[in-house]
């Protein structure tokens, strides 16, 4: 039914009050639910906006537009596993309680989301209104930058011809890739990598509540590959406590796949001290035992030569044709050749170290 059908009784947004307030966050559960065979990152994903880690100051700032009645479209965008579309749903659940399901439609980057599901879709959904309540409904167009830009610019009109009927909140890793007329009518967050303390403290609920045994070294470990991003975090801490009895440091390197510190030491000094034939070998039988990948290689030597002690120089010719060959690996080019056109990076590097 078409908005223009519908006559509404109260045409201002819902408001709430501190009894409403109160009655739907009871009505929330405090913990989550004890089902076992549901992932880690879905079975403690935040349920109430007061359960999303870091972030409080974008917390803060939609929790006053709900309260003033003012919410604008919102426009989420930062690395994965940073908190976007938790913290949407638990927006969600403050403003429509239990059966907040009801009134939002959630599109992900799986759904097909071209220019005719815009048109049909999302615009069927956006003119139509509950006959006897008033306010908004909810549209969620999570990893927005996979959309077209002929999507993209259909969306531009829909936002803001049914702005009465909805709110958009759309979610993307690389903001550059919404086009600057949608990016113009939203308010937009930027969410940044969980700072390690609160990742820590979340990897440490988890550990006690399902009883996981981790070492010291292991936790650390898991730590530093998750570089912030909450959701590697627990499902590398899942499938390491479902494949080990104990989790230490070489347990989470090899469930990942990524190369332990102590091979990746081996192979910078290799290639910074062996002859060239004698480092080709001694790279290409560690990459063939361990099954390690050139690109894994790479940044594993990125973060390595970042504690070495070269010449500026030296240092910013490295990077540069380090970040030359990840490009070529990126277009499809020889492992085998871009494996040699490194070593003779690292032997130039020395070279220009040496020089007075």
């Amino acid at each position: 039914m078409a908005s223009d059908d519908v006559e509404m009784v109260d045409a201002e947004l819902p408001r709430f009050s501190t009894a409403e307030k109160g009655k739907s966050k009871a009505a929330e559960p405090a913990l989550p639910e004890e089902d076992n065979s549901l992932p880690w990152v879905e079975k403690y994903r935040p349920v109430n906006m007061e359960d999303v880690v870091s972030h409080q100051d974008i917390i803060g700032t939609v929790e006053k537009f709900i309260e003033k009645n003012r919410l604008p479209h919102l426009l989420f965008y930062g690395p994965p596993g940073t908190g976007k579309t938790s913290t949407i749903l638990a927006v969600a659940r403050r403003i429509y309680g239990p059966n907040y399901k009801k009134q939002i439609l959630e599109l992900n980057a799986s759904d097909d989301r071209g220019i005719d599901v815009v048109r049909e879709q999302i615009k069927n959904f956006a003119e139509t209104r509950t006959l006897y309540s008033s306010g908004f409904k909810l549209i969620i167009l999570d990893e927005a930058d996979m959309m077209t830009t002929a999507a993209q610019a259909a969306l531009r009109r829909v936002i803001e011809q049914y702005t009465k009927n909805v709110r958009f909140c759309i979610i993307c890793n690389y903001v550059n890739k919404i086009i600057p007329a949608v990016q113009s009518r939203c308010t937009r967050f930027r969410f940044s990598p969980h700072p390690i303390s609160e990742v820590e403290k979340k990897i440490n609920l988890v550990i006690k509540a399902e009883d996981v045994k981790i070492a010291e070294d292991g936790r650390q470990a898991l730590l530093k590959l998750t570089k912030g991003d909450m959701r590697r975090a627990l499902n590398v801490l899942q499938a390491c406590h479902a494949a080990y009895d104990i989790t230490g440091e070489t347990e989470v390197y090899n469930c990942t796949g990524n190369p332990h510190p102590s091979d990746i030491e081996t192979i910078v000094n290799s290639m910074l001290t062996d002859e060239f034939t004698t480092a080709y070998h001694t790279i290409s039988s560690l990459k063939t035992e361990r099954g390690l990948a050139l690109p894994d290689l790479l940044n594993g030597a990125f973060e390595f030569i970042a504690g070495l002690e070269l010449k500026p120089a030296a240092r910013v010719y490295l990077l540069d044709i380090l970040a030359t060959i990840e490009h070529r690996l990126a277009a499809g080019a020889s492992e085998k050749i871009q494996l040699t056109a490194m070593l003779g990076a690292f032997k130039n590097a020395v070279e220009l170290s040496t020089r007075s």
